[in-house]
């Protein structure tokens, strides 16, 4: 066992040779241009029977049209409006799709070639029902929310295409059996992981070492109840969704695992704020406020400071989940009633629809866009 452990970890020190390559090529491919051409969504069906990707061909101007569904080989956790309650299940990063199979315990990695898809790889998630999945360069880390949540590594293997458990990997979160985890994130720099755990009131801090090894947790006091998804701005904030007391919060991350509150508790006089998601400059967030049917716009200021801007941006029937594109022109909405809405986001924020699509089964969870 020794001698195997030594190998991998030998494997991925030669692996580490070339990230500065590997992510460079990212950043190229990745990078925001003047013009907006065509892309795609993604819609993660969760279902127990077979759990598959929905794939929807994204126009030059936003509107969307089904094109195919894809088998990630395992199985989703079932029906209900929000049966995975996370944020991040489906993931786009370092030029791949990752998808988490909540119901066989496993994560699925696809290749992208315009709106058509190829499995890769599926690996064991390290636990049990994986909810959400977090990239950067090489390093992923899978947030596995029953039995005893935890965290757990793997390497991308971007010559072979496939995704390698990073051995003893799995660390537990500090909210124990009760944590009840809704999403993990890097953050820009790849060197913090943050956990938010709905059970517990907790975000986890865990930082990362140059072989993707993380230390950690640390706990922190989230401002708000249950702290459910959130995204890390460019500038390094951390700004959170606080569904329990219908708020969001920002706060600085610190190399050294430490959160220092910036913006605490902003209430929207929304209900239910469960998805956070920020545009690519940082400069706005947004909402899906399941239980009220709307979505919230706020403003994030360059010291992190952040302010409700309109608290029904937009109304809907039952926001569920909710993804930018990359250069954060378009933002789409999953609703429970099976849906996917799309919104053009205007260089004040505004939200202006553009129409939707059906077909959406029921238990559905997570959605990205390119």
């Amino acid at each position: 066992m020794e001698r195997r452990q030594s190998s991998s970890l030998i494997w991925f020190r030669g692996a580490f040779i070339t990230f500065a390559l590997f992510a460079a090529m990212d950043n190229a491919a990745n990078a925001d241009s003047e013009t907006d051409p065509p892309g795609a969504v993604y819609v993660l069906s969760n279902q127990p029977s077979g759990n598959s990707v929905l794939v929807y061909s994204r126009s030059a101007n936003g509107t969307l049209r089904f094109e195919a569904s894809y088998p990630t080989g395992g199985k989703g956790a079932g029906t209900g409006t929000d049966p995975l309650a996370s944020q991040g299940s489906l993931t786009l990063g370092s030029g791949y799709l990752f998808a988490v199979n909540a119901g066989s315990n496993d994560v699925s990695m696809f290749a992208i070639n315009g709106t058509r898809l190829t499995l890769l790889d599926r690996e064991p998630s390290g636990g049990r029902m994986p909810v959400s999945i977090a990239i950067k360069g090489f390093s992923a880390y899978v947030l596995n929310a029953a039995g005893t949540p935890n965290i757990n590594g793997y390497i991308i293997d971007a010559f072979g295409k496939r995704l390698i458990p990073l051995p003893d990997s799995r660390r537990a979160l500090a909210g124990g059996a009760n944590a009840q985890p809704a999403q993990v994130s890097f953050t820009p720099d790849g060197d913090e992981i943050l956990v938010t755990e709905k059970g517990t009131q907790l975000i986890d801090t865990f930082r990362v070492g140059a072989l993707g090894y993380t230390t950690g947790p640390v706990p922190h006091p989230s401002n708000g109840v249950t702290a459910f998804g959130f995204s890390v701005t460019n500038r390094g904030y951390a700004v959170v969704a606080e569904a329990g007391s219908g708020s969001v919060s920002s706060y600085e991350v610190d190399d050294n695992q430490q959160l220092t509150s910036i913006s605490a508790a902003i209430r929207l006089g929304q209900t239910a704020p469960c998805w956070l998601v920020t545009t690519g400059d940082g400069r706005y967030a947004y909402t899906a406020n399941a239980g009220s049917g709307t979505l919230s716009s706020l403003r994030i200021g360059a010291d992190g400071t952040t302010r409700l801007v309109n608290a029904t941006a937009a109304v809907l029937s039952a926001p569920f989940d909710l993804a930018l594109t990359k250069n954060s022109k378009f933002l789409y909405v999953r609703e429970g009633n099976g849906a996917v809405s799309g919104f053009r986001v205007s260089a004040d924020g505004a939200l202006n629809p553009i129409g939707s699509v059906t077909g959406v089964p029921a238990g559905a969870q997570g959605i990205a866009a390119r």
